[in-house]
């Protein structure tokens, strides 16, 4: 499926840039690309919505800037540190970003990851309310078990008995990564958004949950930071204990950030990168070509396979480790 709407990019020598494939795919747009027919793109062009200080507000469709095209002094970028934005000229001739409020590919991501989360939730709801007492069965019945696990087995277990707070945000981030995840895979519009492989999104995440920890901890939470329970030449005169309990309030977040972009992101560049294998020896001969085809669709099958796995696996993650911070910031004398 993936091959059938994969374009090979060719460099000016006629070779595949595997390079330019593997982000054109990966990194946010504002055109969600679906495929080509007969030599044309077939493609959602999306609105783009930028201020310029110069201009003001300016909004337009993003086919208006293809194929290096400028319009009201708008244009995409090819290079430097603002490549595949939106830039403009000021009056000195420098090239500078207006304030943009596009909605990209990623943005459409999120609004139908959002939609499929509400959908869910209040569907699911619905059913309680109008069969009290009854045992779910279906699509409902396995929300319930989902619901049940994460809540019983992982919120409650690394929180506590304090535990019902913090049990929607966490319910709501474990489906809202999960969703996200399984969309990402999808080679098909409206799929292939790489939303949780954006680094902003898993940000943006991991700052609710310092939130959430760092806020609503304990008395007892910030004197373990500040005042740990450890020999006292640790701790003066040089607060070496001290700053390293501060120190692990940010590398917490951090490493939920982190690990969550990473395994996103690198499944689909391998895969990206095992597809470019096809094109790649084209030039080899017939038989090093269909070789190398061969053994491209069995490891992305493998991968795909793996990706379906992580995805599950990093939401709930995720929620385990959000669960235990939050636990180890409730804690009392």
């Amino acid at each position: 499926m993936l091959l059938c709407l994969f374009t090979p990019v060719r460099a000016a020598s006629g070779d595949v840039d595997v390079q330019d494939i593997v982000f054109s795919h990966i990194q946010d747009a504002y055109t969600w690309h679906i495929t080509e027919w007969n030599g044309k793109e077939i493609s959602v062009s999306l609105p783009i919505l930028v201020k310029s200080e110069e201009r003001g507000w300016d909004m337009f469709l993003s086919s208006h800037l293809h194929h290096g095209n400028t319009h009201h002094n708008y244009y995409i970028a090819t290079e430097g540190e603002h490549t595949g934005k939106v830039v403009e000229k000021n009056r000195k001739g420098e090239e500078v970003r207006p304030l943009d409020f596009s909605l990209t590919k990623n943005v459409c991501g999120l609004l139908l990851s959002c939609s499929i989360l509400l959908f869910i939730v209040l569907r699911t709801a619905r059913w309680y309310k109008k069969h009290p007492g009854e045992a779910p069965g279906g699509f409902i019945g396995l929300m319930e078990m989902v619901i049940s696990y994460i809540q019983d087995g992982v919120i409650k277990e690394g929180i506590g008995k304090e535990y019902k707070p913090f049990s929607s945000y966490l319910l709501t981030v474990f489906f809202f990564i999960l969703i996200n995840n399984l969309i990402g895979i999808i080679p098909v519009f409206p799929g292939g958004a790489n939303i949780t492989g954006n680094i902003t999104v898993t940000f943006v995440l991991a700052a609710c949950t310092f939130i959430a920890v760092n806020v609503f901890g304990t008395a007892t939470y910030w004197k373990e930071i500040f005042w740990p329970k450890a020999p006292i030449y640790l701790k003066l005169p040089i607060p070496i204990m001290p700053f390293v309990e501060f120190f692990g309030v940010f590398t917490k977040p951090f490493a939920l950030m982190l690990r969550l972009f990473a395994n996103i992101m690198a499944g689909h560049t391998i895969i990206l990168a095992l597809t470019c294998l096809i094109f790649i020896t084209t030039s080899m001969g017939l038989a090093v070509n269909s070789g190398m085809t061969v053994v491209s669709v069995l490891f992305c099958t493998f991968m795909n396979c793996v990706e379906l796995l992580v995805a599950c696996l990093q939401a709930y993650i995720f929620t385990l480790l959000s669960a235990n911070y939050i636990g180890l910031a409730r804690i009392r004398e």
